[in-house]
């Protein structure tokens, strides 16, 4: 059996091929961590606009418990370049 296909997620913004890096290091010398749109979108709604996961998840068009596995990753993500020092490079979802 195959996965069912992924539903489309409502985004704002356009940050594709945008980078959030540290500063005096080239960022090809810097490990790249992608952030897909619907995580950086995930992050927004419940961190920054304080939303509930129920809340994001009617704005996006999906379930709360997607949202929850989805911001579960992007914070993951964050932290870990943060903490490492490394790139996040916002990147789109191949199949929109």
């Amino acid at each position: 059996m195959s996965p069912r296909p992924k539903k489309a997620r409502n985004c704002e913004g356009n940050f594709c091929g945008m980078a959030f890096k540290p500063t005096g290091t080239p960022l090809h010398e810097l490990r790249q961590i992608e952030l897909h749109l619907d995580e950086l979108e995930v992050l927004r709604l419940c961190d920054r606009e304080s939303l509930t996961q129920e809340e994001a998840g009617e704005r996006m068009g999906v379930s709360r418990g997607t949202i929850q596995r989805i911001i579960t990753v992007a914070r993951k993500k964050v932290a870990a370049a943060l903490t490492e020092g490394a790139a996040l490079i916002f990147v789109r979802d191949e199949e929109e």
